[in-house]
């Protein structure tokens, strides 16, 4: 009976903990769609993710365009440095035809564009790809949008993340990090400077880690998984948001 008993409490524990973790779209349905496009976005949040994560750059123009890579190579073929090149000449960029012909035409787009897809009840997550210099025109661009209360940022750069928490000091920020040494190192002063938390590589999820965030009072998101075993697993440990290239599928195989 009590053996019946245990079983039935981790079964349920298991199955609160997958029902809690929160999907991020990791450039939006990329899995499907041209990454880190308004198309993209759209079809993370479509397929279920509660939020979508774009990456950004600020142009020479002072615009914020949403792409990963600092060349445009990868995804539109033609190749420029993001941050040397005007927004005018990265508009007339084809970022969707790799992927697939019928998201041919699709632009890289301006961070306004993306904001405006947030729909009701979702977030966007923007991972900052700069120094803290991009803040004023970041911060123009979401008050405009009357979003920013569906905005979360993340960001490698110690620096960015820290000014990004002063300049929007009612939102969510993370400090990204793939290096375990780092994460020890770094993550008292998380919490001392008034972050939301970690957003790490999910190798990085282990009870250690996670007991360490809780003690610190710290949120834990972990990235980019897009395997059913790693995403019960790290659910399991306790991370409240999953970053996967497919949100719509991996939802689905969890339950």
């Amino acid at each position: 009976m009590k053996t019946t008993f245990l079983l039935f409490f981790l079964i349920a524990a298991s199955l609160s903990s997958l029902a809690q973790v929160e999907f991020v779209g990791h450039r939006g349905a990329s899995y499907l769609a041209p990454e880190n496009t308004v198309a993209s976005a759209k079809l993370g949040w479509e397929l279920g993710a509660d939020g979508v994560e774009i990456d950004i750059y600020l142009t020479p123009d002072n615009r914020i365009v949403a792409i990963h890579d600092k060349n445009t190579k990868r995804t539109t073929g033609a190749d420029h440095i993001v941050p040397e090149t005007s927004s005018k000449e990265l508009r007339k960029l084809d970022a969707g035809k790799w992927k697939d012909e019928k998201y041919t035409g699709e632009k890289i787009p301006f961070v306004e564009e993306i904001l405006k897809a947030i729909p009701k009840n979702k977030y966007l997550v923007i991972e900052i790809k700069t120094g803290p210099e991009i803040m004023p025109t970041l911060k123009k661009a979401i008050k405009k949008s009357g979003k920013a209360k569906q905005v979360k940022f993340i960001a490698f750069e110690w620096e960015s993340i820290v000014e990004a928490h002063k300049a929007f000091p009612n939102n969510d920020c993370y400090w990204l990090t793939s290096v375990d040494k780092d994460l020890k190192a770094k993550i008292n002063e998380c919490a001392a400077v008034g972050l939301k938390g970690v957003d790490v590589n999910s190798k990085l999820v282990t009870s250690e880690n996670m007991d360490n965030a809780k003690k610190l009072g710290l949120d834990v998101w972990c990235w980019t998984v897009d395997s059913p075993e790693e995403a019960k697993r790290v659910a399991d440990l306790g991370v409240s948001a999953i970053t996967t290239n497919r949100p719509g599928w991996l939802r689905e195989q969890l339950k």
